[in-house]
């Protein structure tokens, strides 16, 4: 990751704020970052800080490629789901492969960790360029106030989600469907964690005329949907019984969902048992993550897991719920997890489980960056600094907990 790249993903990383209506101030709506933050680097970006122009230029270039980007919809697909409605949203599993053995390949098997590259044909390609775009755009708009980036971002954000023709349903019952096996699974659902980075994204384009008060509206709208369908469908109970980072990405989702749309008690409820039923039951004593250990890309996995535990602890300080500090008897504890993974990501120890694809340390760098904002800890203030740039200190000062 480049220095300039490293400073738009510091600015991603920012802190939670507490509102879910639009923005009435010039502060951005959000709550995985922290939009007082995000509007105090701003100023100091108009005010032309020295130390920012570069990254500046980086915000910029990739708005500028987001610009162009074509606007996706359910409604590109080749496929049709079992339903016969195309605004249903239709993916097949990341790790199934046709069987060799039978002339049709039916039923696919499963190849852990290997991606058919026949689902980049389904609806998560699109959802995925999408989201991608959008988050470029609405982090180009709120640094340059540059009306085209928000006009673009909402351009595709109505025609994902709102335009009759185009629109995606709020549901998920064709996600991650298996040929010969299964039309559909609960597992599918975490497909659309992504949509909680999204979800930040329209929070900044809050501030933005192009982003209108009925948009807005019709977007809650789409997502109130959607949460009342992963709540009680049974695709969605499902995924919540799941005891991986399936279970943690599902919460992350309610959570945001919830926040978003103004639903404080589901967010409440959801985040209040995420200490006893998922802290508890995922992370052992000593910090490891063994779901996650099992898989044939378990560096990766338990960077993922621990990626959804520091979002439900962000999204917890929401609703006055101390995640960061939950701890059982026995010691499983977010902090324990993190830990664990620490020597192997400083490059202290050596990884020895398995992990087929390649994976760059750096990269978890980043969760120390965040978490020593609430637990302040050499090891994560070490390790997050080697991810540091200029913007750090802009970022992060004033932001650290030590209660």
């Amino acid at each position: 990751m480049s220095k300039f790249q490293m400073s738009c993903a510091l600015i991603v990383l920012a802190f939670v704020c507490p509102s879910a209506s639009r923005a009435a101030d010039g502060t951005p709506t959000v709550f995985l970052l922290d939009g007082v933050r995000l509007a105090q680097v701003r100023q100091q970006v108009q005010q032309g800080a020295g130390e920012l122009a570069e990254a500046l230029r980086f915000i910029r270039s990739q708005g500028d490629k987001a610009l162009t980007a074509r606007p996706w919809s359910v409604m590109d697909k080749d496929f049709v789901p079992p339903s016969g409605d195309k605004h249903d949203y239709y993916s097949i599993g990341p790790y199934w492969w046709p069987d060799p053995s039978k002339a049709d390949g039916l039923p696919y098997i499963r190849r852990d960790g290997e991606t058919n590259p026949e689902r980049n044909r389904f609806d998560n390609a699109g959802l995925k360029a999408t989201v991608s775009a959008v988050q470029d755009l609405a982090l180009a708009w709120h640094f340059t106030e540059d009306s085209r980036y928000a006009e673009r971002a909402a351009l595709l954000l109505r025609h994902w989600f709102l335009d009759p023709a185009t629109k995606m349903n709020p549901h998920l019952q064709y996600g991650q469907a298996i040929p010969g096996r299964t039309e559909g699974r609960g597992i599918g659902i975490i497909d659309t964690a992504s949509l909680v980075s999204l979800v930040d994204a329209v929070g900044m384009l809050t501030t933005s005329e192009a982003w209108t008060d009925a948009d807005h509206q019709a977007l809650r709208t789409w997502f109130r949907a959607y949460l009342d369908w992963l709540l009680t469908s049974t695709h969605g109970r499902e995924e919540g019984r799941t005891k991986n980072n399936h279970a943690i990405w599902y919460d992350v989702q309610l959570a945001s969902f919830a926040l978003f749309v103004g639903d404080e008690a589901v967010a409440r409820r959801v985040l209040e048992q995420a200490g006893p039923s998922r802290i508890a039951t995922q992370i052992e004593p000593d910090g490891r993550m063994p779901q996650e250990l099992a898989r044939t890309k378990s560096f990766g996995y338990t960077h993922m897991n621990l990626r959804g535990f520091l979002h439900l602890a962000r999204l917890a300080e929401h609703v006055q719920v101390d995640l960061w500090h939950f701890r059982t008897e026995d010691g499983r504890s977010i902090e324990a997890a993190l830990d664990w993974f620490e020597p192997f990501v400083a490059g202290r120890a050596k990884w020895t489980h398995p992990q087929i694809a390649s994976f760059d340390p750096n990269e978890a760098s980043q969760l120390y960056l965040r978490a020593s904002q609430r637990l302040d800890k050499p090891a994560y203030r070490r390790l997050g600094s080697s991810v540091s740039d200029p913007l750090q200190a802009l970022l992060w000062a004033g932001q650290r907990d030590d209660s």
